[in-house]
């Protein structure tokens, strides 16, 4: 959980200047109204006129126009409902930094504060430039924007269904408030980004919502502390609002940072926010404010969902929400993005999230250069990461030493606790190397790896809720892939001749140097599959394979070995390492795996798998009207 800052903290002291201050204080959007007005003013957003239909269409617009690089996207009329909507805000790096143009700098300056950012707001005027800023972060409750506020009903908001398979219209752009329960107040408050389901299922229509957020979350120890003292827990979810507080539902913020400070300083404009007659918190600049309750051991199914992944998340029991009030603005609207197989909006919120706390991490691991969750394979799959390899300097032969040690620290780390892979490299032996060059980090690793030695398993651990590769819900394995010395083989970008497969085996193609796709049966289940790496490692243990270091076992090899996102993406979102990592020559010697010729990942569909995204071609051709001559998306798509 990120936390506020606690109350034996002066954070007031410089109340009495307030007054003062709120006369400078840098002017920020005041509301999500405000940004779509200079979005539109500076060709960053167009008007979609006509009326769109939510199940469905407003989904494939928003894709077809992100895969284009397009502008943000307003609807003016949603079929059902007589709010506006708009989404692809942060569609583009580009448009994300000009929303925020004025305050970025200044909060990449307090965010690399990490060592001590409490200090930096406790005494902002001896920081050079940072004073405004820490000012601009601190909440302003204020009462009387309760008049700006009408209700209304979940039916009344725009229905968005994004997949044909989904259980229902979700929220997907929601923050999440809820507090802690022993230090109730703003500043001890958690806002983050979990799915909504709106309707469907067995949801009583207005009255219940469904609640999903994944372990490890800020709202999973509010509502635990809530459960132990048989307490409801108090949810406020927001939607809309200045672009800056979606973004602080995201952030991975420093400890004693909390969302609705850095939502400030980001906006330059102070959190507002006043509390109702059944005492929710309200975001007083949110276009959309539900609240509800979550009570003790109440859940109820929620999903299928089309997620991040690019698979759905299916239904699952997930907490009830207990709808008391619904709000919203007079000038509201909705704010939603699509949520699917990489790279998506999402995308372009983490590049922003990186531009400004790109430096922060490894200020916290000891010995970390760089870390990327790799976005192309879905972000929490795989993990690249450089360290340093310091351990030995006085040996001429080094190995991988003091990496081990940095990836058990980013094992233990917050959200890249859930990676199922990581891959590191030392430092020192290639200066320019980037984890964001995913064939360039592929390659190094895999010349550099001893593969008797260097792959290092965790089983019967958590992963991702959302990955359904493991053995359970939340539960599957990791490994290791760690690379330091110097390289061990030349990677080839073709099979040496006389390369020979056994029946049925026949299909395959290079993906990138070292890498072989292999097309493989359909999966039936372990046992078969054990019997077809028997049958590999026969064929290939005698044959001269130096410059190939790891296959992938795959449905379709010219699909997976196209490109490398393609390819990351199959290995990585269709393998479980414990039951999936195969090799040549395998072994197990003092409890640790090896092998001694090219690592397998059988990265086949399996029957456990969540099936994955596939848009509805009936849609896809009923939106071309959009694009047709005269209408509002012609020459966009």
């Amino acid at each position: 959980m990120k936390r506020g800052c606690s109350k034996d903290i002066p954070f007031f002291n410089l109340s009495s200047f307030i007054p003062f201050f709120n006369i400078f204080e840098p002017m920020g959007y005041k509301s999500l109204a405000d940004c779509v007005a200079d979005l539109e003013k500076h060709g960053h957003l167009i008007r979609i006129k006509e009326e769109v239909d939510p199940y469905l269409e407003m989904a494939a617009i928003h894709l077809r126009v992100y895969e284009q690089n397009g502008p943000a996207l307003y609807f003016e009329k949603v079929k059902g409902s007589k709010f506006p909507a708009v989404s692809n805000l942060f569609g583009t790096l580009e448009r994300s930094k000009f929303m925020f143009r004025d305050s970025l700098p200044k909060v990449e300056q307090l965010v690399n504060l990490r060592s001590d950012p409490v200090k930096a707001l406790k005494n902002p005027l001896k920081i050079p430039g940072i004073g405004f800023t820490a000012l601009t972060a601190l909440p302003l409750k204020q009462s009387f924007f309760k008049s700006v506020f009408s209700k209304t009903t979940i039916s009344e908001l725009p229905q968005i269904v994004n997949w044909p398979m989904d259980g229902g219209p979700f929220i997907t752009m929601p923050q999440v408030y809820t507090e802690d329960i022993d230090k109730p107040g703003v500043l001890n408050a958690n806002l983050g980004m979990y799915r909504i389901q709106l309707a469907g299922n067995d949801y009583e229509l207005n009255k219940e919502i469904g609640l999903h957020y994944q372990i490890h979350r800020g709202i999973g120890v509010h509502q635990s502390k809530a459960n132990a003292k048989g307490q409801p827990l108090k949810v406020s979810i927001f939607v809309g609002g200045p672009p800056s507080h979606p973004l602080a539902a995201v952030m991975p913020l420093p400890e004693g940072l909390s969302e609705m400070t850095f939502a400030g300083a980001l906006g330059n404009r102070r959190f507002r926010y006043f509390y109702d007659e059944e005492g929710f918190c309200i975001s007083a600049d949110a276009d959309f404010i539900i609240t509800g309750t979550v009570y003790p051991q109440e859940n109820k199914p929620e999903g299928p969902f089309g997620d991040h992944l690019g698979y759905y998340s299916l239904t699952h029991p997930f907490p009830l929400m207990k709808v008391h009030n619904v709000y919203h603005r007079k000038d509201a609207i909705w704010s939603f993005t699509v949520v699917g197989r990489p790279p998506q909006e999402d995308t372009s919120f983490g590049a922003l999230i990186h531009e400004i706390a790109g430096s922060a991490l490894p200020k916290e691991i000891h010995g970390l250069k760089e870390v990327n969750a790799v976005d192309a394979a879905g972000v929490h799959p795989l993990l690249f990461a450089i360290g340093s390899e310091r351990y030995t300097p006085y040996l001429n032969e080094r190995k991988p030493q003091e990496i081990l040690t940095i990836a058990n620290h980013i094992l233990g780390k917050n959200q890249l606790s859930l990676a199922k892979y990581l891959f590191i490299a030392a430092r020192e032996d290639d200066e320019h190397l980037d984890t964001h060059d995913l064939s360039g980090f592929m390659q190094h690793v895999l010349s550099r790896m001893d593969f008797r030695t260097d792959l290092h398993f965790h089983t019967h651990t958590t992963i991702d809720t959302l990955d359904y590769s493991g053995d359970g819900l939340n539960s599957g394995s990791k490994v290791v892939f760690a690379a330091a010395g110097i390289q061990k083989r030349i990677l080839s970008g073709e099979l040496p001749k006389g390369f020979q497969l056994p029946e049925p085996f026949g299909h395959y193609q290079m993906a990138i140097p070292g890498v072989l796709a292999l097309k493989g049966n359909r999966y039936l289940d372990a046992a078969h599959a054990e019997q077809e790496m028997v049958l590999l490692n026969q064929h290939l243990k005698d044959q001269q394979l130096d410059g190939l270091a790891l296959i992938v076992l795959c449905d379709d090899h010219e699909f997976t070995a196209a490109n490398i996102n393609n390819l990351v993406w199959i290995t990585f979102t269709r393998s479980n390492p414990a039951s999936d990592i195969h090799g040549i020559g395998s072994f197990i010697s003092n409890k640790h795996w090896g092998c001694t010729g090219p690592v397998i990942i059988d990265a086949r569909k399996k029957p456990h798998h969540a099936p994955e995204l596939i848009k509805d071609e009936n849609v896809e051709r009923a939106i071309e009207r959009f694009g047709g001559k005269g209408a509002s998306l012609h020459g966009i798509i």
